[in-house]
């Protein structure tokens, strides 16, 4: 294989998790004695232009289908950084009922209906039936295609470049990475703005945070491989910011490289922080397997020993992450009983591979658990305080990631 952006041979291995399931391909009861894909999770470096990145196996449209399950509204703290977002980014931008918005990405319109309701124009682009629909029940109009070069142009050809693009957590999602920024540059008026919230890179090595590699990430992003992907378009990274979203999230300032925008310090001091940490040397990669094995190692004692002990354990959140950690470890209902997730669409199906059953979190009122595991350790606080009538009566809670913790 070689690398997405640069086509260099990729021969460095960062992390090997087996074969698993897509995280986000839920199976329904119907399903439970139908064969099941599987696909190797294995994840290389280039050294050339230090782009982490999937081996390829598995396919956009296998991933991103009609039954896609993941909701971006299921999580209030997720609708409440999309809506401090949108409020600062009109301000910043000057955005109004002339400017035009597009968010590619836009799942449930969970971030749309905000520029919505303050009368800015705005289009998703999201590709998946089921999270469409729902943005168009709200009136935001959507496109349901992929989106990438050819896009990019019709949009710019029917008038419809934008003064905002908007990408959050997509820019790691897509599995030809040059086409799709260069699409974001045919979109792009002359003076746009492109933002990008992605996982950062340095953030998943320095906290050990694994889990959040699966089959629908195609990539894993520092700023030094982002900057040189949108030069490579004809695009710069104007500024940058650290965001505490999904462990340590970067959000990028994009616009054409021919404008008169110098990149602010913050890029210049993220750059060098990478590199401090590692991110420019191989060793750095070629360390994680041993990191990842013992936080699974960690995790599988300990539901062995709850099991041993007569203890009662379940689990919250049906995340991606969580599926990547249970099917890394072999667990199966034996250790882990169910699964509760708020989102409606997940609720009676079970996980991937794991074949763990997803109920409402309403069976958790009446429980007498021991142990609650939050597998997206993400929002971990925000569970806990769902749920603190359950530590109350004794539960206490578990995270694996980036230690096993039980508090």
């Amino acid at each position: 294989m070689n690398c997405r952006h640069c086509s260099t041979p990729l021969e460095h291995l960062f992390l090997d998790l087996g074969f698993a399931p897509p995280s986000n391909a839920y199976v329904t009861a119907e399903d439970l004695a139908k064969p099941e894909k599987y696909y190797p999770l294995r994840v290389l470096v280039c050294d050339r232009c230090w782009l982490v990145q999937t081996e390829d196996y598995a396919d956009a449209g296998e991933l991103f289908d009609s039954n896609y399950a993941y909701f971006s509204s299921t999580s209030t703290s997720w609708l409440e950084h999309a809506k401090r977002y949108s409020e600062m980014i009109t301000a910043r931008l000057g955005l109004g009922p002339a400017s035009q918005v597009i968010e590619v990405a836009s799942n449930d319109g969970y971030l749309l209906k905000n520029f919505l309701v303050a009368g800015i124009p705005c289009l998703g682009i999201e590709p998946t039936a089921s999270t469409a629909a729902a943005a168009e029940a709200l009136g935001i109009a959507v496109l349901s295609e992929f989106f990438g070069e050819r896009l990019g142009h019709e949009l710019a050809s029917s008038g419809r470049q934008a003064d905002l693009i908007i990408g959050n957590n997509v820019f790691a999602h897509v599995p030809d990475i040059n086409d799709f920024t260069r699409g974001l540059k045919a979109a792009l008026k002359p003076g746009g703005t492109i933002t990008l919230e992605f996982p950062h890179l340095l953030r998943l090595i320095a906290e050990n945070q694994f889990d959040t590699i699966y089959h629908e990430h195609f990539s894993y992003l520092s700023l030094q491989a982002v900057t040189r992907i949108f030069e490579h378009a004809g695009l710069k990274v104007c500024d940058v910011e650290e965001l505490p979203t999904h462990g340590g999230s970067l959000r990028i300032y994009g616009c054409h490289a021919s404008a008169a925008r110098q990149p602010e310090p913050g890029v210049a001091r993220i750059l060098a922080a990478e590199q401090s940490a590692g991110l420019l040397a191989l060793e750095t990669y070629h360390s994680f397997q041993a990191r990842a094995e013992k936080v699974k190692d960690d995790f599988l004692t300990f539901l062995l020993e709850q099991k041993r002990a007569g203890k009662k354990v379940a689990a919250y959140g049906a995340a991606a992450k969580g599926n990547t950690l249970l099917n890394f470890a072999g667990i199966k209902p034996d250790l882990l009983p169910f699964v509760c997730d708020a989102a409606p669409a997940k609720q009676g199906k079970f996980l991937p591979g794991s074949h763990i059953p997803i109920r409402s979190p309403e069976v958790l009122e009446n429980s007498s658990l021991d142990f609650l595991v939050i597998l997206p350790w993400n929002i971990a606080a925000e569970v806990q305080k769902q749920n603190d009538r359950l530590h109350a009566r004794g539960t206490k809670f578990v995270v694996a990631v980036p230690e096993l913790k039980a508090q």
